[in-house]
């Protein structure tokens, strides 16, 4: 059973940083993708990163490209999203998620792939 476990948010002011966590077990996981989303009250889940099983290739949400980095330790089975320069409109529940495509076979697009495992989220709060 796959399971994954966001850790790292909190409530900070605008240009402020923070970096979630999420812990990944249940299977091997350096085959697989992660992505971070998140979802803002009234809004839908939105893609806001991406990383191939290798680290070699990420992907961002414009909205974040340039303030935010997703990176990996596949040794730990832990993702990572580091969040800077943080504003008001970053306020969401941030999850992290995996799909179930080994080596990205059948979808290497990381916002396009189907994600089939979320954790259970994690609230972060920008106040201006």
């Amino acid at each position: 059973q796959v399971q994954l476990v966001e850790s790292g948010g909190g409530s900070v002011q605008a240009g402020d940083s923070l970096r979630l966590s999420c812990a990944a077990s249940g299977r091997t996981f350096d085959t697989y993708a992660m992505a971070w989303f998140r979802q803002a009250p009234g809004k839908e889940h939105e893609f806001v990163a991406g990383i191939t099983g290798s680290g070699l290739s990420t992907d961002y949400a414009d909205s974040v490209k340039g303030r935010f980095t997703v990176s990996r330790d596949n040794a730990k089975a832990m993702v990572y999203l580091q969040m800077n320069s943080l504003r008001p409109e970053d306020t969401a529940v941030y999850y992290c998620a995996t799909d179930n495509d080994p080596y990205g076979r059948h979808q290497a697009h990381l916002r396009l792939k189907l994600y089939t495992y979320w954790g259970q989220g994690t609230q972060v709060t920008v106040s201006s």
